[in-house]
């Protein structure tokens, strides 16, 4: 089931932080290192992080030393602080909210980037999706930060608007379907039948996989 790997590709960096959800990004970097990518991670600084599941991470490189050019997409986790981060803008802090900063970068770079969960809410407070066509956990989420993009606002698993893929947090299988199919990773029958595997356990489709390896 592994996809070509691609030439002259750069790393994928993954965002942790403290609470970052274990879950919702396994399926995307799993499938994009067997891929080929080489997945780095990104901290606030390089002190060690620890996630909702207690598991501690040592971050390849700081946000302040990444740059758009050198990257293929950055990927923007869930995690507790970002729903935080709403009290604490008032309060006139935000922990994380130079992440979203750094995704303004990327996009005004022309390099993807994909943001899951509570990660969507940062980039609402930063105004990026007030003009682009995006999704979360719920509507009413999102229009809690205040932003302006409640008509762009889809009701779906995940969205791809340009170079920027969004996604609630009951969705990783779908999350990682949108940015395969950003990247080039999987196309066409075989995106579809991944999607079918992971996320329908429908068996018939590993037969699809199976052949699109051979």
């Amino acid at each position: 089931m592994d996809a070509a790997t691609p030439a002259g590709r750069k790393a994928v960096h993954l965002a942790v932080y403290d609470t970052f959800a274990d879950w919702e990004t396994g399926h995307t970097t799993a499938y994009l290192a067997r891929a080929g990518y080489e997945i780095r991670t990104v901290g606030p600084t390089r002190e060690p992080v620890t996630t909702i599941g207690g598991v501690r991470i040592q971050p390849d490189l700081a946000l302040d030393d990444l740059r758009p050019e050198d990257s293929s997409l950055l990927i923007l986790t869930g995690a507790d602080l970002w729903t935080e981060a709403s009290a604490a803008t008032a309060a006139g802090g935000d922990d994380l909210a130079p992440f979203a900063r750094k995704a303004r970068a990327f996009l005004d770079a022309d390099v993807p980037v994909a943001a899951i969960c509570g990660a969507t809410a940062g980039l609402a407070r930063e105004g990026l999706l007030d003009d682009r066509d995006h999704t979360s956990a719920v509507s009413f989420y999102l229009a809690a930060t205040g932003y302006a993009g409640g008509e762009r606002y889809v009701d779906a698993d995940a969205v791809t608007d340009g170079k920027l893929v969004t996604a609630g947090p009951t969705e990783p299988v779908a999350f990682a379907r949108e940015v395969f199919r950003l990247l080039g990773v999987y196309e066409g029958e075989v995106l579809d039948a991944w999607y079918r595997l992971f996320h329908d356990s429908d068996a018939a489709a590993y037969a699809v996989l199976e052949k699109a390896a051979r």
